[in-house]
């Protein structure tokens, strides 16, 4: 194997590669939806504030959008088995499309609120609306525990890469708009917008090119027991009984739109939706706009400089994850969790005591460099743990709890802040992270991953460190 091979291997672009075109679409329909995200988050404040609205209209805004994309998901995803993956990720481009085209042409609050509300507008920046859960069951069905991680880094990394662009352009295409005759500032929000209508037409042109390998597959149970041919079962449903009559199947259970999740995966998911939530609480507690405003405050530095170290910070985000899954082959899912993230959480819970920027500077690149490296092994974790069939409902109600507990944060730093008390912030934050990290190692460690794989895929050559070990057909974390 020469350099090139190994660095290709090593990357998880082969995984990429060998997964295919699906796979592809999916991680470039990502990328372009995030550059949405982030340039629209960058002037969605400012375009109320320019608008004439007060603060706390602003607030409400941002409240209810939140809201209104976690419950949209929440309902798209346990119905997309059923409907179709692609049909339900077409709904989601569309009234992204929608809400795009309303904010390019409207004024008026409520019409704006409404149009953020059903559709998909994001408030944050972040992926709250429907699409992430379904892209990331899909693209668990698209590969087998080899590959997953790789596939998954590289859709997390494509899209950390789209935001960090989309909020760097926003703010160069707003600048460059005003600059022209007859453009006023306004004017140039509402074209950030037409960008977020553009985007979701590229979103509906990848959904168009998926192909059926996206949709949920049909399988006989694990070890073949029960298996019965769809002809056999057709002929007993409708054999004649004694009496001359069909024996229909009058107590054949009722098909339902919503995905049903078992006992067995609630048992498993209810640990790890409590310590996920945790996790979130604490991450709400020192958003990204509470960081810099506490930097601000504490240092009194220009925005522009500002500016550069999210920009520094977030590159290297886009860097490290592209290791998450090279590293998740070799030490396993948890350990990759847990030990790229326990620095992460140190560096928040040390961060308001270095008086000097550049050592805040260096536990902001700590925090931010390593934060997302645990989200591809946490999803390929998540589908190596539920049975396939109930990945897409599992994961959309990962993300709704996720966001309602990372809701209760910024309230409790507000009033830390507004006692003089802001530093506790970041130390509570940094203490529940690291409580999060030791009980998912303590919980997850020795669980036993792909029991529900029907098709075992052979790891390759020097893979270990949990992946890589076969343990009677399941593999541990």
């Amino acid at each position: 194997m020469n350099a090139a091979q190994w660095l290709l291997r090593e990357s998880g672009l082969t995984s990429v590669h060998a997964t295919g075109r699906d796979a592809a679409l999916i991680i470039l329909s990502r990328s372009c939806r995030m550059f949405a995200y982030g340039a629209s988050a960058l002037v969605l404040a400012l375009f109320f504030a320019e608008l004439g609205f007060s603060d706390a209209a602003i607030g409400l805004f941002m409240t209810l959008t939140l809201c209104g994309d976690v419950f949209l998901s929440l309902l798209l995803t346990q119905v997309a088995d059923r409907v179709g993956r692609r049909r339900t990720l077409m709904v989601g481009s569309l009234l992204m499309v929608a809400s795009g085209v309303v904010f390019g042409l409207c004024e008026r609050y409520w019409v704006l609120l409404a149009a953020a509300v059903v559709g998909v507008i994001s408030a944050t920046g972040g992926d709250f609306g429907p699409f992430r859960a379904i892209e990331e069951s899909v693209l668990a069905e698209l590969t087998g525990p080899g590959t997953r991680p790789d596939v998954l880094s590289w859709y997390v990394t494509a899209a950390s890469l789209g935001s960090s662009v989309g909020f760097e352009f926003s703010g160069r295409f707003v600048e460059a708009l005003r600059r022209r005759e007859g453009w006023s500032l306004l004017d140039a929000y509402h074209g950030c917008f037409w960008l977020y209508t553009i985007m979701g037409l590229v979103n509906i042109a990848c959904v168009l090119g998926l192909s059926e390998r996206c949709e949920l597959k049909k399988r006989p149970p694990v070890g073949g027991e029960g298996v019965v041919a769809r002809e056999e079962v057709q002929g007993l449903l409708e054999r004649p009984g004694r009496d001359g009559r069909d024996d229909k199947v009058a107590d054949k259970p009722r098909r339902s739109y919503f995905a049903q999740i078992s006992r067995e995966t609630l048992s498993v998911m209810s640990v790890l939706w409590f310590l996920l939530m945790v996790d979130s609480m604490a991450d709400g507690m020192v958003y990204m706009s509470l960081t810099t405003y506490y930097l601000d405050q504490k240092f009194h530095l220009p925005k522009s400089a500002l500016g550069d170290m999210m920009s520094a910070a977030y590159v290297l985000c886009t860097v490290t994850s592209v290791f998450a899954g090279p590293l998740a082959r070799y030490i396993g899912l948890v350990n990759t969790m847990v030990f790229t993230h326990i620095p992460s959480s140190a560096a928040v819970l040390f961060f308001p005591f270095p008086s000097s920027v550049a050592a805040t500077f260096g536990l902001l690149l700590v925090r931010v460099g390593l934060n997302n490296m645990d989200q591809a092994p946490r999803a390929a974790l998540i589908a190596a743990v539920v049975k396939p069939e109930e990945r897409t409902a599992v994961m959309g109600i990962t993300t709704l709890l996720r966001t309602l507990a990372s809701v209760t944060g910024p309230s409790v730093t507000g009033f830390l802040a507004a006692n003089d008390r802001f530093w506790i912030a970041f130390v509570a934050a940094g203490a529940l992270r690291l409580a999060y990290d030791l009980g998912l190692f303590a919980m997850f460690i020795n669980i036993k991953l792909h029991k529900h794989e029907h098709e075992q895929v052979e790891p390759e050559d020097g893979m270990g460190g949990g992946l890589g070990r076969a343990d009677e057909g399941e593999h541990t974390a």
